[in-house]
């Protein structure tokens, strides 16, 4: 594969402000602000940095729910058992039962923190069934508006308490470290008027990464236009290790809009919680083909079903497939978001079959980072998306992504308020040179990485797309958001690509077609790193027998 040099710093102007606080959180979904509200209550002061506004990452998009085990006929070791199976072996066991016992508790505090999930009559909460689970564990709000009600609650908890700061409009640029290579800040660009226009940096004495994901890597995304990497991609440029990023899941029920639909930055999601309630997937003959794939068929998780599509679509020519939901009890009403999307499409859920695809979802890997969020970069943490606790192994669970959040956000508040040094000033870092790449790259960057490194990969495809990003990654720009953007873009998409190639199995969400099969001796995980060149290294590590 061509060899593709990526930037080890951003090229910006020097930081013309500067604030000082405890903690700095980048990103404003489940994660960062869960977390930021712990350290409140560690009585730490917090400034969250967020790219838009407030409310503009993934979470709110969210429309199934949060997997928790609050039915006294469920256990946690169900729970353990169906994320393990999802993980296809690559799951720790040791994050997955922190997942599954603390999470009960940490709904509970979003239930305190304001969150109004649906109950039923005599108060209880409702519960439902999303694919890979066996059991009705998934509570849920709106019907199919989880993540906006979790959005609006917590949002308004932050923005109760005066000691948590909120910068919005502000993109971060790259990581700063104090003399013995702890991180002490961030230096970040923020839109606006004023002295905070332009280059500056938040000097803190720990830095909590909450970025989100890097769905934008591909042309067909569920994810919001914000989702561009740029946690992973500073994390990188920094020297942390990052992990599992070939394993990129792909939802298998994105609304299918027609060819010119299909170029909108994000896709409408057509949550399984649908497939929970009884949905069908079924051909362009009306075919229920899940059937004999899976004993879960359209519940089985999200790699198996997307293949399902995938193989209907190889095998007949078609570009989408379809959910029958016709049969769905009180869909209107159960499922209000998706009912909205479909009629702005022009498709009547309750009259017609609604037209899916796959989509780029979710990216199961990320920064690395031990139990206690911790990366390899000391003061340097992560959690949410952008993080890779080791939930997930190959494959995301359903639901168990806000999950992941709530839970290990709060363990970060606990380690940082434990053990918080005092604030360090920062060196400058000795890089052969910073740069910026031209933002006229996302385009063509999308498209070869949704034609050789989405769904369905190989090795001619996967060396064919890193290529061109080893190409593109040659184009120089002035520096700006735009430029910074397409930077982390080129950076996630090169290491993505990198560690799909070394991987020569299919497990999971990792589709390899000329490697048809998952093989013991790929049962471990590639570290992924950029050297002092800004080559990308990786390095194996097999899985642990413990």
């Amino acid at each position: 594969m061509s060899q593709t040099t990526l930037a080890r710093r951003l090229a910006a102007p020097e930081p013309g402000w500067a604030e000082t606080t405890d903690v700095v959180v980048v990103g404003s979904g489940i994660a960062g602000l869960t977390c930021a509200l712990h350290l409140r209550e560690a009585g730490l002061h917090v400034t969250v940095v967020t790219k838009v506004n407030i409310d503009d990452g993934s979470t709110r998009w969210a429309q199934g729910g949060i997997a928790a085990v609050l039915d006294p006929l469920d256990t946690p070791a169900a729970h353990a058992q169906d994320t393990i199976v999802a993980g296809v072996g690559l799951g720790d066991r040791a994050a997955i039962d922190v997942l599954v016992t603390e999470g009960p508790a940490r709904v509970r505090e979003l239930i305190r923190w304001g969150t109004r999930f649906d109950r039923h009559e005599d108060g209880s909460l409702m519960l439902t069934r999303e694919g890979g689970h066996h059991a009705n564990r998934i509570v849920h709000a709106g019907g199919d508006a989880t993540g906006a009600e979790v959005q609006r609650a917590l949002h308004t908890a932050v923005r109760r308490d005066p000691w948590i700061r909120l910068i919005e409009h502000a993109l971060v640029l790259d990581l700063l470290t104090d003399a013995d290579g702890r991180a002490c800040g961030i230096t970040l660009h923020v839109l606006g008027e004023g002295s905070e226009d332009g280059v500056g940096s938040v000097l803190a004495r720990a830095v909590v990464l909450a970025t989100g994901g890097m769905g934008q890597v591909f042309a067909v995304t569920t994810n919001p236009s914000v989702s561009t990497g740029d946690g992973v991609a500073l994390a990188l440029r920094a020297g942390a290790t990052v992990t599992d990023v070939e394993f990129v899941q792909f939802h298998p029920t994105a609304l299918y809009l027609g060819a010119e639909g299909r170029r909108a930055a994000q896709q409408p999601l057509v949550s399984e919680a649908l497939r929970g309630e009884g949905a069908h997937l079924v051909d362009a003959d009306g075919k229920r083909f899940m059937l004999g794939q899976h004993e879960l068929a359209e519940l089985a998780p999200r790699d198996v079903v997307a293949k399902g599509i995938h193989r209907v679509l190889l095998a007949t020519g078609a570009d989408h497939v379809f959910l029958d939901a016709r049969h769905v009890p009180d869909l209107t009403t159960r499922f209000p978001t998706i009912t909205a999307s479909c009629l702005a499409a022009g498709v009547d859920p309750t009259t017609d079959l609604i037209p899916v695809a796959p989509a780029a979802h979710y990216a199961s890997g990320g920064v690395r980072t031990d139990l206690r969020g911790r990366t390899s970069i000391p003061g340097l943490y992560a959690c949410g998306e952008v993080a890779c606790t080791g939930v997930h192994g190959a494959n995301r669970l359903a639901s168990n992504s806000l999950l992941e959040g709530l839970v290990f956000s709060r363990r970060i508040a606990d380690d940082v308020a434990a053990d918080l040094p005092p604030q360090a000033d920062p060196v400058p870092v000795e890089v052969a040179e910073a740069w910026a790449v031209d933002d006229a790259v996302k385009d063509p960057l999308q498209r070869a990485m949704t034609r050789g490194a989405g769904v369905l990969r190989s090795a001619g495809s996967l060396a064919a797309t890193g290529a061109a990003l080893a190409e593109l990654s040659a184009t120089r720009a002035r520096a700006n958001n735009a430029t910074w953007e397409a930077t982390n873009l080129v950076t996630v998409a090169s290491a993505l690509v990198a560690a799909a190639t070394a991987r020569e199995e299919t497990r999971g969400c990792h589709w390899r077609e000329d490697h048809p099969n998952a093989r013991d001796e790929w049962l471990g995980h590639l570290l992924a790193g950029v050297d002092s060149t800004g080559a990308l290294t990786e390095t194996w590590e097999p899985m642990s027998h413990d």
